[in-house]
């Protein structure tokens, strides 16, 4: 019964965090979702109506189909750069690869906020450095904070940020191939194109899977780069351009809490069925 016990015990500090910081402010959320704010009457029970009005709620469907649209070109970018890397440093034939390692990685440790500041300075149309130079080139600005490009502004950050991060995931993947399988191919007469393609891409394959989860969950929670850029470009950025902007902007500018709550709770559902659909659609193939 001690070693029962003691096993409760060890878990036990994680478990009180747990429900205090993630439970009950999920419960506390759900309870609020189900009533509203009234001038007349004050909070009333308002059962199912705020899932009602997020459901036809223009704003938030628009901001989750561009969301939809940032994940399909900048997570296959991201992969893809992610993927090319760790083989790379994999290979041996990278001369200084721990420094090349590094210097991928670092970006992942710069904050979301000062990455996106950095960037953002980069971006400006009046003071960056790429608006400079077109001016003494006598060309006009580029657009990066235009309504066509924002999008693609906003991934590149995001890639930055995240190559590095996947890159080790995947590496530490390509390190746990056992040695054996390079040696019975080298025999063969594969090469180390051959060797990486037939022997590294398929034995990736969880690890690639296990990236692209996070980064359904990551591109839906899309939240520090639009705010802060919205500073340099607020008529292109509004308050719904992300679902997670929309959401914060409702409880905080709006004091809309009751429907912060429920779109917060929808945006979750959403997620959910995205990563269960990557999950499923996956497993066809491998079957």
């Amino acid at each position: 019964m001690r070693r029962a016990n003691a096993g409760y015990l060890f878990v036990l500090p994680f478990m009180v965090v747990f429900l205090a910081m993630l439970v009950l402010p999920l419960l506390y959320a759900a309870y609020l979702s189900l009533f509203r704010e009234q001038l007349i009457g004050g909070t009333v029970f308002a059962g199912l109506d705020n899932y009602t009005r997020a459901l036809t709620d223009d704003r938030l469907v628009g901001g989750v189909l561009r969301v939809v649209r940032f994940f399909l070109f900048q997570v296959p970018i991201m992969l893809l750069l992610s993927l090319v890397a760790a083989l790379a440093v994999d290979s041996g034939l990278l001369r200084f690869a721990k420094v090349f390692r590094l210097g991928i990685f670092v970006p992942y440790a710069v904050p979301a906020v000062v990455a996106t500041l950095m960037w953002g300075y980069l971006y400006g149309p009046d003071f960056g450095p790429f608006a400079q130079l077109a001016d003494g080139l006598g060309l006009p600005p580029p657009g990066f904070l235009t309504d066509a490009h924002m999008l693609g502004s906003m991934a590149n950050i995001v890639t930055w940020e995240f190559v590095g991060y996947n890159m080790i995931i995947l590496y530490a993947a390509l390190r746990g191939i056992p040695p054996d399988l390079y040696e019975a191919a080298a025999v063969d007469g594969a090469g180390a194109w051959r060797i990486a393609w037939s022997i590294k891409i398929p034995a990736l394959r969880p690890a690639l899977l296990l990236c692209l989860i996070f980064s359904v969950i990551g591109s839906f929670q899309l939240f520090a780069e639009p705010n802060l850029l919205q500073r340099l470009a607020p008529n292109v950025i509004d308050s719904a351009y992300t679902p997670n902007l929309y959401a914060y902007t409702l409880a905080f500018t709006g004091q809309e809490v009751n429907y912060a709550a429920a779109v917060s709770f929808l945006l979750g559902l959403v997620i959910v069925i995205a990563s269960s659909l990557v999950l499923l659609a996956t497993r066809r193939r491998s079957a």
